[in-house]
C-alpha cells in the first residue's frame, strides 16, 4: 500500500510534469507567435517608411513632367508653324528650370511628332557626369514606326495610351544606361504634338532602397506586379543576358501583404507595398534570423522540466518553491513584453536550466527592445538636419498633453517657435543644396544655444524647441544668447546661405489659462511672426523686406 507521502509525491510530480509540459508548449507557441507578429509589424513599418520616401521621389518627377506638359500645351495656344521654334525655346528654358529642381534626373526631352513638323524635332538634355545638363543629339524618329509600341517606348507608348505614364525599366537610346521614365503626351486642339518626359537613373533610386535594412541579412528591393526584378541590391538586374530575373515568381496585387517563400535554398519572410509608379517595394529577411532563440528556449524549458522531476522526489517543497518563483517571473515578464513593456525584473540567476532560460529570455527581450528603439530613433529623426522630426514633436506634445490632462503635476514648460527667413529666396536664387546648407546652419545654431532641450524640425523652414528645467528657467537669457550667436555668425558669413536669419517666439505654459499644449504653440507662433515683422522693419534681414 502506498504511503500518503508517496501518493502526494507521485501526484505532485504528475501535476508538475503536466503543468511544466503545458507551460513549455504555451511558452513556445507564445514566443513564436509574438516574435512572428513583431517581425511582421517591423517589416511592414519599414516598407511603409520606404514607400513614403520613394513615392515622394517619384511624385516629384511626375509633378515636374506634368507641369512642363501643362506649360507646353498652354504655350502652343496661338503658335503658328513658323513660330514653333520660338515655342521650343520657351519650352527648353522652362523644362531646364524644372529639371534642375528635380532630384535624380538623368535626361529630359521634348520631342515633336514628325507628322507635325519635319523641321522642328525637339530637344534632349542629359546629365551623365552629374556636373550639369548638356544638350544631346536627338534620336531620328522618322526611321521607326511610331505606331509600334515595342520601339522608342518613351515616345510610342504615351502616344498610343494618350495619357501620362510610368514606363518599365529600359536602356536609353544612344546612352546604354538602364533607366525608368515618366512621359506625358502633348496635345493641341485634339491633335497629338509630341512627348515630354524625364528619365531617372537607377543610382538615386538604389540609394533610397539600399537605406532600408533589417537584421543582419535583411534587404529591400523593387519589382513589378509580376515579380520581375527592377532593382535588387544583391542581383545585377541590368546584366540579364536575355534572362528574366525574379526573387518572388508570382503576381502581387492589393495594397500590401506578407509573404513567405524560398529563395536560393533559404526560407524567407517578406512584406511588400505598392509604389505610386506601379512598382512593388519588398523588404525581405531570412526566417533563420527572425526565429531567434525560441527553439533553444523550448529545449531549455524541457531540460528544466526533467531536472525538476528528478530532484522533486527528494526535495519537493524546496524545489517547488524554487521552480515556481522564476516561472512566475518569466510569465509576468512575458505578459509585459506582450504589452510592449520590456523592463522585466528577472532576479533568478543561478547556473542551471532555469537560470539559462531566464538569461536567454531577458536577452531576447533586451534585443527586441533595442531593435524597436533603433527603429523608433530612425523614424523620429529628420533626415536633413538630424534633429527630431515632426512625428517626434507630435508624440512629445501628446505626452505633455497627457500630463496636463492628468492634473497630478502642473508642468513647467515653454515652447519656442523658430522660422528661417527667406528660405525660398535662397532656394530659387542659389539652388536647393544651398537652401539645405542654410537650414542646417539655423538648426545647428538653435541646437547649440538650447542644448538642454529637444529641438524639432516641424516644417520645411520651421523649428520648435520645448524648454523644460534649466532651459525653462533661463529662457530669456537663452533668447538673448541666440540673437548674439546669430549676429556673430552673420558677421563672418561670406555667402547668403551662411547667414543665420531666424525669427523666434517663446511662449510659457500658464496652468491658469492654458488647457492644451496647442495654445502655447499658437502663442509662440504669434510671437515669432511679430518678431519676423520687427526684424524686417528694423533692417535685420540681410535679404531685404
Amino acid at each position: 500500500m502506498r504511503s500518503l507521502r508517496t501518493r502526494i509525491t507521485a501526484t505532485m510530480l504528475c501535476v508538475i510534469f503536466v503543468a511544466l509540459l503545458f507551460t513549455t508548449l504555451l511558452s513556445a507557441i507564445f514566443i513564436r507567435r509574438t516574435e512572428s507578429r513583431k517581425t511582421d509589424q517591423l517589416l511592414l513599418m519599414l516598407c511603409k517608411n520606404g514607400q513614403k520616401s520613394l513615392d515622394y521621389y517619384f511624385d516629384s518627377v511626375q509633378n515636374s513632367v506634368e507641369r512642363v506638359a501643362s506649360f507646353v500645351e498652354e504655350d502652343l495656344e496661338g503658335t503658328s508653324d513658323e513660330e514653333l521654334s520660338e515655342h521650343m525655346g520657351r519650352a527648353r528654358d522652362y523644362f531646364g528650370m524644372m529639371a534642375s529642381k528635380t532630384k535624380g534626373v538623368l535626361t529630359y526631352y521634348y520631342r515633336i511628332d514628325p507628322s507635325v513638323s519635319s523641321k522642328e524635332k525637339g530637344f534632349w538634355y542629359i546629365n551623365l557626369s552629374g556636373d550639369g545638363f548638356e544638350e544631346h543629339e536627338v534620336t531620328d524618329i522618322t526611321q521607326y514606326d511610331v505606331n509600334d509600341t515595342s520601339k522608342l517606348v518613351w515616345f510610342t507608348v504615351p502616344k498610343h495610351e494618350g495619357k501620362s505614364i510610368w514606363l518599365p525599366p529600359y536602356v536609353t537610346d544612344n546612352l546604354d544606361v538602364r533607366v525608368i521614365s515618366y512621359d506625358a503626351p502633348v496635345y493641341y486642339k485634339g491633335e497629338f504634338i509630341g512627348v515630354v518626359g524625364i528619365e531617372v537613373d537607377y543610382t538615386t533610386m538604389a540609394e533610397e532602397v539600399d537605406s532600408i535594412q533589417f537584421y543582419d541579412n535583411g534587404y529591400a528591393y523593387l519589382c513589378g506586379t509580376d515579380g520581375k526584378l527592377f532593382y535588387h541590391p544583391r542581383v545585377d538586374v541590368t546584366d540579364s543576358n536575355g534572362a528574366t530575373k525574379y526573387e518572388i515568381p508570382f503576381d502581387m496585387s492589393g495594397d500590401s501583404s506578407f509573404i513567405r517563400y524560398k529563395y536560393n535554398g533559404e526560407e524567407k519572410e517578406a512584406a511588400w507595398v505598392p509604389l505610386s509608379n506601379g512598382m512593388r517595394l519588398i523588404v525581405s529577411v531570412p526566417e533563420s534570423e527572425t526565429k531567434g532563440d525560441w527553439l533553444g528556449l523550448v529545449l531549455n524549458i524541457s531540460m528544466g522540466s526533467v531536472f525538476v522531476l528528478i530532484v522533486a522526489s527528494l526535495f519537493l517543497m524546496f524545489y517547488t518553491m524554487r521552480i515556481t518563483k522564476p516561472l512566475e517571473q518569466l510569465t509576468e515578464a512575458a505578459e509585459r513584453v506582450e504589452k510592449g513593456n520590456y523592463d522585466a525584473v528577472l532576479s533568478y540567476d543561478e547556473d542551471d536550466e532555469l537560470g539559462r532560460l531566464t538569461r536567454s529570455f531577458k536577452k531576447l527581450s533586451d534585443n527586441m527592445e533595442a531593435h524597436i528603439s533603433d527603429l523608433n530613433e530612425q523614424v523620429f529623426v529628420d533626415a536633413l538636419t538630424h534633429v527630431k522630426n515632426k512625428g517626434a514633436f507630435e508624440k512629445t506634445v501628446k505626452e505633455l498633453q497627457q500630463q496636463i490632462d492628468d492634473g497630478a503635476v502642473k508642468p513647467e514648460l515653454a515652447i519656442g517657435a523658430f522660422d528661417c527667413d527667406n528660405l525660398k529666396i535662397i532656394n530659387d536664387k542659389y539652388g536647393h543644396d544651398k537652401g539645405d546648407t542654410y537650414l542646417n546652419a539655423a538648426s545647428d545654431t538653435i541646437s547649440r544655444v538650447f542644448k538642454h532641450s529637444p529641438v524639432f524640425r516641424i516644417g520645411g523652414d520651421e523649428f520648435a524647441v520645448i524648454l523644460k528645467k534649466e532651459d525653462y528657467l533661463n529662457r530669456e537669457a537663452l533668447s538673448t544668447q541666440f540673437d548674439i550667436v546669430s549676429e556673430t555668425t552673420n558677421a563672418s558669413a561670406a555667402e547668403p546661405w551662411e547667414y543665420v536669419c531666424v525669427s523666434k517666439g517663446i511662449a510659457v505654459f500658464d496652468p491658469d489659462t492654458d488647457s492644451t499644449v496647442t495654445q502655447v504653440l499658437q502663442r509662440a507662433d504669434k510671437l515669432m511672426y511679430e518678431d519676423k515683422r520687427q526684424r524686417k522693419e528694423s533692417g535685420l534681414n540681410p535679404f531685404g523686406p
